[in-house]
């Protein structure tokens, strides 16, 4: 009970501390409201084209070792298909030598 309380101060000392910076950060603002808000517009234009483009960038990253996992399978694939056909005629090899000997 004691921690449930102990979590809820700590929280309204937490709000105290973002109201008490924000009042702070608003009376010494540098610059009149309409020109904070249109910085605060192009810095969030400006984060939105670095998303988009680091998106994009990722999603081609993505894509690309995608198809090179893809290739890496098929390979493997391939091995294993040629090693299969390869015991197959070992072992019917075998068959037709041990046969034959009977």
């Amino acid at each position: 009970m004691s921690n449930d309380n102990d979590s809820g101060s700590k929280f309204l000392y937490f709000l105290s501390g973002i109201s008490v910076g924000a009042l702070i950060g608003v009376l010494f603002a540098p610059k009149s409201g309409r020109e904070t808000r249109e910085y605060l517009a192009s810095k969030a234009e400006e984060s939105r084209d670095v998303l988009s483009r680091k998106s994009a960038e990722y999603r081609d990253q993505a894509t690309e070792y995608l198809e090179r996992g893809k290739g890496v399978i098929n390979a493997q694939k391939d091995h294993l298909a040629a090693a299969i056909e390869a015991g197959k005629s070992a072992y019917r090899a075998e068959s037709k030598a041990t046969g034959a000997r009977e």
